[in-house]
């Protein structure tokens, strides 16, 4: 008799342990998935730590159910955060964003480029995998224990928790619940969201943005008319069509716009003096909606005229929203005779270009294998290689035919960090000891290099030709801290005007015929393609046209800046009702 009470209070005590295990681990899976990167315990608010707690809890218990293990419950969720915290470490690391819900569609673009960036763990890193193992080891001192109740028991209590989580997390998700219990919902600064929501809350919130709603009152007939009524205003200019070759060049950045820096030379002497005293140019700083990462988003906004500012933060519509035949510059252009090429040294698949640019109306592609005459530096093809790739394109086209050559390059991919044997820097900056920033000023050197050889070439060919030159992004943080420091900033605690200074990237348009030279153009890039094509003196299409008039009310307009002038005739619902026309509904009427 004695055996058997004391079996059952020794089952009643397992009974205990367990369900405390099952309350307290997924607490500590929660801080230490944010101790990879930072203090969530200090730095999350208070009611977003609570959800955040409860999301995990709700989480294990579902495992509980439907496994009817403690032990496996609190594994699997353990294993799970373990490997989401560490995996948005190395993101951060790399790109200085968070981990967002749309980087699924990522993967095999992150997947191409990760042999060129060190994965060393940061000492941080190694402790608190480490405490992630001791806390699996205590959780493995939890009896399995078996649950009393029949399958179809907990297979409905499982279902009803997942029910429950679901409703919890759709009032995650309203704007009224998150104001009220103070959660920070502004998805244009994604780190800072992050950093104070905590990232499986940070997840859910964004989870809605996955698929992009209709604007207020949009209706597609109304949206079609809207932009015929701009045809007439995109009227076809007189006057021979230049070719037109444009090149955004990877994290190709000045990074002056942050402060002041003394580099042992002058990293790039011929860009700067072609902003300076260039004839035939038009110069300025374009705003990108991205940083140090999502090369793609500032293509689609060039490419396309849409602007980011309308899609989720972090979201890349080259992989979530570009399915079908968009209208874009190079359809556009091939409507007016052009021939039109795209041109990347790397893997097709990246970011999905061998499957979009073909339905922006580009028909020749030219990726990696296509580079026969290509050189590296580091891993990558080099910029001069690119300049040897667009002079092959020019002079095997069709004399006299006009073309349009867009190219993105890739000799300065990150990561900068690592000390490399074939590839010496050779540009320092004083006071700012940083192998990264003296290896991507040695990059820029190169770059500025090949850009003094392509428009010397075409500066002496008698067909018009007008070089479009630009950078996709800013580097990311590990480039920028010393520069930052050196003007009494940081990377982690920038200000919101600080904050937009780490999105301006410079732009150079020049021609080989005579232009109206214009300089401190500064825009944002979607309306890029209005600024080359009037220089250029190519017609505007009715949507760039559009672009045109809307750009006097709303000059910048990006994902991270909105700067409206005080005489604005236009509101953003105009332009976001013709845009969704253009991204989603466009293919309707073509059919």
């Amino acid at each position: 008799m004695e055996a058997v009470k004391e079996k059952k209070e020794g089952s009643r005590r397992q009974a205990v342990i367990a369900a405390a295990g099952l309350l307290i681990f997924p607490i500590v899976h929660f801080y230490l998935l944010e101790a990879y990167t930072h203090n969530g315990f200090a730095e999350i608010r208070p009611w977003p730590q609570v959800f955040n707690v409860l999301l995990f809890e709700l989480a294990a218990l579902i495992l509980y159910f439907f496994s009817g293990s403690v032990r496996f419950a609190l594994w699997t969720e353990g294993i799970l955060a373990m490997a989401l915290g560490l995996v948005n470490a190395y993101v951060y690391a790399f790109r200085s964003m968070p981990l967002v819900p749309w980087d699924i569609f990522s993967i095999g673009t992150a997947a191409s480029v990760a042999g060129n960036y060190n994965f060393m763990p940061t000492p941080r890193m190694a402790v608190v995998f480490a405490l992630f193992l001791a806390v699996f080891f205590a959780e493995g001192w939890l009896k399995a224990g078996k649950l009393k109740w029949k399958g179809w028991q907990r297979l409905l209590m499982a279902l009803a928790l997942c029910l429950g989580l679901g409703m919890f997390s759709a009032s995650l998700q309203q704007e009224d619940f998150q104001n009220r219990h103070l959660m920070y919902n502004k998805l244009f600064t994604p780190v800072y969201m992050w950093q104070v929501n905590g990232l499986a809350l940070t997840m859910v919130m964004e989870m809605p943005y996955l698929a992009v709603e209709k604007p207020a009152g949009y209706e597609r007939g109304q949206a079609k008319e809207a932009l015929e009524e701009y045809e007439a205003k995109g009227a076809p200019a007189s006057g021979e069509l230049p070719n037109l070759i444009v090149v955004m060049n990877e994290a190709f950045s000045d990074l002056s716009v942050l402060g002041e820096y003394t580099a042992s030379e002058n990293e790039l002497p011929f860009f700067r003096k072609m902003l300076e005293t260039g004839k035939n140019t038009v110069s300025g700083f374009l705003n990108v909606s991205v940083c140090g990462g999502n090369t793609a988003n500032t293509e689609f906004e060039f490419l396309t005229g849409n602007t980011m500012a309308f899609l989720p933060q972090g979201s890349i519509p080259y992989q979530q929203y570009v399915h079908e035949e968009i209208p874009a510059l190079p359809s556009y252009l091939q409507s007016l005779g052009y021939e039109t090429y795209a041109s990347h040294p790397f893997q097709a698949e990246g970011w999905d270009r061998d499957q979009v640019y073909p339905l922006f109306g580009f028909s020749h592609l030219a990726f990696l294998r296509d580079f026969t005459d290509r050189e590296y530096i580091r891993d990558f093809v080099s910029d001069q290689s690119c300049v040897r790739q667009a002079i092959q394109t020019y002079e095997s086209k069709e004399p006299g035919k006009p073309m349009f050559l867009f190219q993105v390059t890739m000799q300065n991919h990150g990561s900068y960090g690592e000390v490399r044997e074939d590839f010496t820097p050779d540009v320092t900056v004083e006071n700012a000891p940083s192998n990264a920033l003296s290896t991507y000023l040695s990059l820029l050197k190169r770059t500025d290099a090949a850009l003094k050889e392509m428009i010397s070439y075409f500066s002496k060919e008698e067909e018009p030709v007008a070089v479009v030159f630009f950078g996709d992004h800013q580097p990311n943080d590990a480039v920028a801290e010393p520069i930052l420091r050196l003007n009494g900033m940081s990377s982690q605690s920038l200000t919101e005007e600080e904050t937009l200074l780490r999105y301006q990237v410079p732009y150079l348009i020049w021609a080989n015929y005579d232009i109206e030279t214009k300089r401190h153009e500064n825009l944002s890039a979607n309306y890029l393609a209005i600024e080359v094509l009037e220089a250029a003196g190519i017609p505007l299409s009715p949507y760039l046209a559009f672009l045109k008039e809307f750009k006097k009310s709303y000059p910048i307009l990006s994902s991270v800046r909105r700067e409206r002038s005080p005489d604005a005739s236009m509101e953003l619902l105009d332009y976001q009702k013709l845009q969704y026309y253009q991204l989603f509904d466009w293919q309707q009427d073509e059919r």
